[in-house]
Protein backbone atom coordinates (compact mmCIF):
# COMPACT_ATOMS: atom_id res chain seq x y z
CA UNK A 1 0.00 0.00 0.00
CA UNK A 2 1.34 3.44 -0.77
CA UNK A 3 1.81 5.85 2.36
CA UNK A 4 1.69 9.80 2.62
CA UNK A 5 4.69 11.41 3.24
CA UNK A 6 4.94 12.26 6.87
CA UNK A 7 8.16 14.33 6.71
CA UNK A 8 7.63 18.58 5.66
CA UNK A 9 6.51 18.60 2.16
CA UNK A 10 9.93 21.26 1.48
CA UNK A 11 12.06 18.24 2.34
CA UNK A 12 11.27 16.65 -1.15
CA UNK A 13 12.12 18.45 -4.67
CA UNK A 14 8.35 19.35 -5.98
CA UNK A 15 7.38 16.77 -8.83
CA UNK A 16 3.72 16.87 -10.49
CA UNK A 17 5.04 13.21 -12.34
CA UNK A 18 5.00 11.70 -8.69
CA UNK A 19 1.19 12.25 -8.56
CA UNK A 20 0.88 10.56 -11.73
CA UNK A 21 -1.08 7.49 -12.41
CA UNK A 22 2.11 5.86 -14.73
CA UNK A 23 4.15 6.96 -11.72
CA UNK A 24 2.30 5.13 -9.08
CA UNK A 25 1.78 2.37 -10.82
CA UNK A 26 5.96 1.95 -11.78
CA UNK A 27 6.38 1.96 -8.17
CA UNK A 28 3.27 -0.62 -7.17
CA UNK A 29 5.27 -2.72 -9.46
CA UNK A 30 8.86 -2.19 -8.14
CA UNK A 31 7.31 -2.56 -4.60
CA UNK A 32 6.25 -6.36 -5.80
CA UNK A 33 9.24 -7.09 -7.16
CA UNK A 34 11.30 -7.04 -4.01
CA UNK A 35 13.56 -3.95 -5.61
CA UNK A 36 14.86 -1.40 -2.75
CA UNK A 37 15.19 2.51 -2.54
CA UNK A 38 18.67 2.51 -1.84
CA UNK A 39 19.34 0.07 -5.08
CA UNK A 40 17.50 2.15 -7.55
CA UNK A 41 19.56 5.22 -6.52
CA UNK A 42 22.56 3.22 -7.22
CA UNK A 43 20.98 1.87 -10.55
CA UNK A 44 20.43 6.02 -11.31
CA UNK A 45 24.42 6.14 -11.19
CA UNK A 46 24.69 2.96 -13.25
CA UNK A 47 22.24 4.91 -15.97
CA UNK A 48 24.72 8.14 -15.84
CA UNK A 49 27.80 6.24 -16.39
CA UNK A 50 26.19 4.24 -19.46
CA UNK A 51 25.18 7.73 -20.54
CA UNK A 52 28.30 9.18 -20.27
CA UNK A 53 30.39 6.72 -21.93
CA UNK A 54 27.54 7.00 -25.05
CA UNK A 55 29.05 10.93 -24.77
CA UNK A 56 32.42 9.89 -24.08
CA UNK A 57 32.29 7.52 -27.30
CA UNK A 58 30.86 10.44 -29.40
CA UNK A 59 33.81 12.52 -29.01
CA UNK A 60 36.21 9.45 -29.84
CA UNK A 61 34.54 9.34 -33.30
CA UNK A 62 35.33 5.64 -33.79
CA UNK A 63 31.48 4.62 -33.42
CA UNK A 64 28.14 5.73 -35.05
CA UNK A 65 27.08 9.13 -33.43
CA UNK A 66 23.19 8.79 -34.42
CA UNK A 67 22.66 5.18 -32.08
CA UNK A 68 25.25 6.68 -29.02
CA UNK A 69 23.41 10.05 -28.91
CA UNK A 70 19.63 8.72 -29.43
CA UNK A 71 21.21 6.49 -26.34
CA UNK A 72 22.51 8.78 -24.09
CA UNK A 73 19.17 10.52 -24.10
CA UNK A 74 17.46 7.73 -23.33
CA UNK A 75 19.70 7.00 -20.35
CA UNK A 76 19.53 10.41 -18.80
CA UNK A 77 15.54 9.52 -18.58
CA UNK A 78 16.18 6.57 -17.43
CA UNK A 79 18.39 7.93 -14.28
CA UNK A 80 15.84 10.52 -13.54
CA UNK A 81 13.15 8.13 -13.78
CA UNK A 82 15.57 5.90 -11.09
CA UNK A 83 15.51 9.24 -9.08
CA UNK A 84 11.74 9.68 -8.77
CA UNK A 85 11.08 6.27 -8.29
CA UNK A 86 13.55 5.96 -5.21
CA UNK A 87 11.55 8.41 -3.40
CA UNK A 88 8.81 7.26 -4.26
CA UNK A 89 9.33 3.50 -2.91
CA UNK A 90 11.15 5.14 0.53
CA UNK A 91 8.62 7.57 1.16
CA UNK A 92 5.32 6.15 0.01
CA UNK A 93 5.93 2.84 -0.66
CA UNK A 94 6.83 2.59 3.37
CA UNK A 95 10.89 1.30 2.73
CA UNK A 96 12.93 4.23 4.08
CA UNK A 97 15.66 3.74 5.81
CA UNK A 98 18.05 5.34 7.93
CA UNK A 99 20.71 6.09 5.29
CA UNK A 100 17.98 6.48 2.88
CA UNK A 101 18.55 10.10 2.69
CA UNK A 102 22.64 9.53 2.16
CA UNK A 103 21.51 7.23 -0.84
CA UNK A 104 18.82 9.54 -2.27
CA UNK A 105 21.74 12.76 -2.13
CA UNK A 106 25.51 11.27 -2.76
CA UNK A 107 24.55 9.17 -6.40
CA UNK A 108 23.24 12.80 -7.39
CA UNK A 109 26.77 14.27 -6.85
CA UNK A 110 28.38 11.35 -8.88
CA UNK A 111 25.69 11.20 -12.14
CA UNK A 112 25.81 14.99 -12.59
CA UNK A 113 28.66 16.24 -13.18
CA UNK A 114 29.47 12.78 -15.11
CA UNK A 115 27.16 13.51 -17.31
CA UNK A 116 27.50 17.34 -18.11
CA UNK A 117 31.43 16.96 -18.22
CA UNK A 118 31.33 14.28 -21.05
CA UNK A 119 28.21 16.13 -22.86
CA UNK A 120 30.86 18.97 -23.10
CA UNK A 121 33.72 16.57 -24.06
CA UNK A 122 30.97 15.38 -27.02
CA UNK A 123 31.05 18.36 -28.21
CA UNK A 124 34.24 18.05 -29.61
CA UNK A 125 35.45 21.55 -29.22
CA UNK A 126 37.57 23.02 -26.62
CA UNK A 127 34.85 25.74 -25.74
CA UNK A 128 32.07 23.03 -25.00
CA UNK A 129 35.09 21.01 -23.29
CA UNK A 130 35.19 24.35 -20.60
CA UNK A 131 31.83 24.55 -20.56
CA UNK A 132 30.79 21.11 -19.44
CA UNK A 133 33.41 21.12 -16.55
CA UNK A 134 31.58 24.52 -15.50
CA UNK A 135 28.15 23.35 -15.93
CA UNK A 136 29.30 19.93 -13.85
CA UNK A 137 30.97 22.07 -10.76
CA UNK A 138 27.74 23.97 -11.31
CA UNK A 139 25.40 21.95 -10.59
CA UNK A 140 27.64 20.36 -7.77
CA UNK A 141 27.42 24.29 -6.20
CA UNK A 142 23.30 24.62 -6.78
CA UNK A 143 23.17 21.47 -4.78
CA UNK A 144 25.89 22.30 -2.16
CA UNK A 145 23.68 25.48 -1.75
CA UNK A 146 20.56 24.07 -1.50
CA UNK A 147 21.61 21.58 1.55
CA UNK A 148 23.72 24.54 2.93
CA UNK A 149 20.47 26.32 2.72
CA UNK A 150 18.33 23.98 4.45
CA UNK A 151 20.93 23.60 7.76
CA UNK A 152 20.27 27.19 8.02
CA UNK A 153 16.76 27.62 7.45
CA UNK A 154 15.04 24.26 7.75
CA UNK A 155 13.99 24.19 4.14
CA UNK A 156 15.05 22.83 0.75
CA UNK A 157 15.18 25.28 -1.72
CA UNK A 158 14.37 23.62 -4.92
CA UNK A 159 13.88 26.67 -7.22
CA UNK A 160 15.72 27.38 -11.04
CA UNK A 161 15.56 28.01 -13.64
CA UNK A 162 18.51 25.21 -13.80
CA UNK A 163 17.48 22.73 -10.99
CA UNK A 164 18.71 19.14 -12.08
CA UNK A 165 15.47 18.47 -13.61
CA UNK A 166 15.95 21.46 -15.66
CA UNK A 167 19.78 20.97 -16.65
CA UNK A 168 18.70 16.99 -17.37
CA UNK A 169 15.85 18.14 -19.11
CA UNK A 170 18.02 20.44 -21.58
CA UNK A 171 20.53 18.10 -21.46
CA UNK A 172 18.49 15.80 -23.14
CA UNK A 173 16.81 17.89 -25.47
CA UNK A 174 20.84 18.54 -26.65
CA UNK A 175 21.29 14.64 -27.18
CA UNK A 176 18.22 14.68 -29.51
CA UNK A 177 18.89 17.87 -31.51
CA UNK A 178 22.74 16.37 -31.93
CA UNK A 179 21.33 12.74 -33.30
CA UNK A 180 19.13 14.98 -35.81
CA UNK A 181 21.79 17.41 -36.83
CA UNK A 182 24.10 13.59 -37.51
CA UNK A 183 21.19 12.18 -39.29
CA UNK A 184 20.86 15.27 -41.34
CA UNK A 185 24.43 15.88 -41.82
CA UNK A 186 24.35 19.15 -40.82
CA UNK A 187 27.53 20.84 -39.73
CA UNK A 188 25.75 22.74 -37.45
CA UNK A 189 27.53 22.87 -33.42
CA UNK A 190 24.74 23.87 -30.88
CA UNK A 191 26.35 22.44 -28.47
CA UNK A 192 28.40 25.35 -26.90
CA UNK A 193 25.80 27.44 -27.20
CA UNK A 194 23.33 25.23 -25.41
CA UNK A 195 25.83 24.56 -22.61
CA UNK A 196 26.31 28.30 -22.23
CA UNK A 197 22.29 28.52 -22.14
CA UNK A 198 22.75 26.15 -19.21
CA UNK A 199 25.91 27.76 -17.60
CA UNK A 200 23.71 31.09 -17.48
CA UNK A 201 20.49 29.18 -15.67
CA UNK A 202 23.26 28.02 -13.17
CA UNK A 203 24.18 31.05 -12.38
CA UNK A 204 20.60 32.63 -12.28
CA UNK A 205 19.53 29.69 -9.74
CA UNK A 206 22.93 30.01 -7.51
CA UNK A 207 21.60 33.84 -7.54
CA UNK A 208 18.16 33.02 -6.24
CA UNK A 209 19.44 30.44 -4.22
CA UNK A 210 21.64 32.31 -2.12
CA UNK A 211 19.03 35.52 -1.70
CA UNK A 212 16.25 33.09 -0.82
CA UNK A 213 18.54 31.82 1.99
CA UNK A 214 19.53 35.86 3.15
CA UNK A 215 15.99 36.43 2.98
CA UNK A 216 14.87 33.93 4.88
CA UNK A 217 17.89 34.50 8.01
CA UNK A 218 17.09 38.21 7.56
CA UNK A 219 13.55 37.92 8.80
CA UNK A 220 14.26 35.98 11.75
CA UNK A 221 13.70 37.83 14.56
CA UNK A 222 16.70 38.93 16.56
CA UNK A 223 17.85 36.56 19.95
Amino acid sequence: MMKTDPRPPDARRPLRTRDTRWAAGLARTLLRTGLRPNGVSILSVVFAVAGGACLWLVSRGELPAIPLWLGAAVLIQLRLLCNLMDGMLAVEGGLRTPDGDLYNEFPDRLSDPLLLAALGYAGGDEASHLLGWLCACGALLTAAVRLHGATLTGTHDFRGPMAKPHRMALATAACLLMAALAATGSEMRPLPWILGLMLAGIAVTLVRRLAGISRTLRARPEP
